[in-house]
């Protein structure tokens, strides 16, 4: 459930004349631009910017960026962004970092509905002037691959007997051989990017009983960068997973991703860890990013404001829950105590908590 607080109605004329005066004159009204954004929907957001350019011939985006600064106007930038939009912005910052975070690309393709993630990818393109994937596969990094995903997935319907398919045919001395390809980070980050998953509730037994065995052949074997695991991960539906994981546990007396705690300094190994947290359950993931932003010495501004702007109109809600179950401390007096200011009233804005 969402946590921010919109009225019945709201008349976005009225709203973007308040933001104007919010803007003008010397200094700027801070609370006044929490006060309206800070109680609107994405839709009604993005009906003020068309109304607030239609007034005064101004991109209101561009005019709170030049008013604000700090966490606070980041915060605010990205709050105010079609969600979309948002996460191409969101993904951008993140693969162009000295040291990419991937986790930010595994929670827009692991979390996103379908549609939701084609969206995501359109922004990105129509932003960039390129594809989110080209970004995300580094050039020095790319390798020939024929991932197959190809197999239907209406349901989980398709079956797979086991180590299959798409085995690439390599020379090896002089002799044809089969051997199954090890695909790096990247690889799987654009598998993920690239996957348009059936949205249904529907299952396959027979399937999740297969893909267990599976993932537990290559997680025994330590071949964590397997083809086959990229592809059941970046194929399957979410409910054909976690019917998955599940028989995994029950199979084996423990979670997938307790076998897969490991080294480290092992990207791979962290990249699938957080893919299939976030496949499983997003929203006790969601949690453990806001406990390690808040709790670590100084504070994750990025990742704190990341969870919060993304999920206040989903299941920030929920979140929040699961947060004081496992802290024991609500996430709006957590937030309170390791942030300050503007940012500080925006964020608890958004928690549905006023300052």
């Amino acid at each position: 459930m969402a946590t921010i607080d919109v009225p019945e109605q709201v008349s976005v004329l009225a709203d973007a004349e308040a933001l104007r005066k919010a803007c003008k004159g010397w200094g700027t009204d801070e609370k006044a631009i929490i006060s309206v954004l800070g109680h609107r929907n994405a839709v009604q957001r993005k009906q003020i910017r068309l109304a607030y350019e239609d007034l005064y011939q101004e991109d209101l985006i561009k005019r709170l960026e030049s008013e604000l600064s700090g966490d606070f106007e980041k915060a605010v930038y990205r709050w105010i962004l079609d969600p979309a939009d948002r996460d191409a912005v969101l993904a951008n910052v993140a693969i162009k970092k000295l040291s990419p975070d991937h986790h930010v690309i595994i929670e827009i393709s692991c979390t996103r509905s379908p549609e939701e993630l084609l969206a995501v990818r359109r922004a990105y393109q129509a932003r960039y002037k390129h594809s989110l994937e080209e970004d995300d596969l580094r050039p020095s990094e790319i390798a020939p691959t024929s991932i197959d995903n190809t197999t239907s997935n209406r349901g989980g319907q398709s079956d797979s007997g086991g180590l299959r398919s798409s085995r690439h045919i390599k020379e090896v001395k002089g002799c044809r051989s089969l051997v199954p390809e090890m695909l790096s980070d990247d690889q799987l980050l654009v598998a993920l990017v690239s996957a348009f998953r059936y949205d249904g509730e529907e299952i396959n037994t027979r399937v999740a009983n297969s893909e267990a065995k599976i993932l537990h052949e290559a997680v025994k074997d330590k071949e964590f960068n397997h083809e086959e695991i990229i592809r059941i991960l970046s194929t399957r539906s979410k409910m054909q997973l976690m019917a998955t994981f599940n028989r995994y546990r029950d199979d084996h007396g423990t979670t997938i991703t307790k076998n897969l705690e490991g080294d480290s300094g092992d990207e791979f190994l962290k990249t699938l860890r957080a893919t299939i947290r976030c496949l499983n359950d997003p929203k006790k993931y969601f949690e453990k990013v806001l406990r390690n932003s808040i709790r670590r010495v100084g504070t994750d501004e990025d990742a704190l404001t990341r969870v919060i702007v993304t999920r206040a109109e989903k299941d920030l809600k929920d979140i929040k829950e699961l947060y004081y179950k496992r802290n024991s401390v609500p996430l709006d007096q957590a937030v309170a105590k390791d942030t300050s200011g503007d940012y500080k009233a925006l964020l608890l804005t958004l928690l549905g908590k006023e300052d």
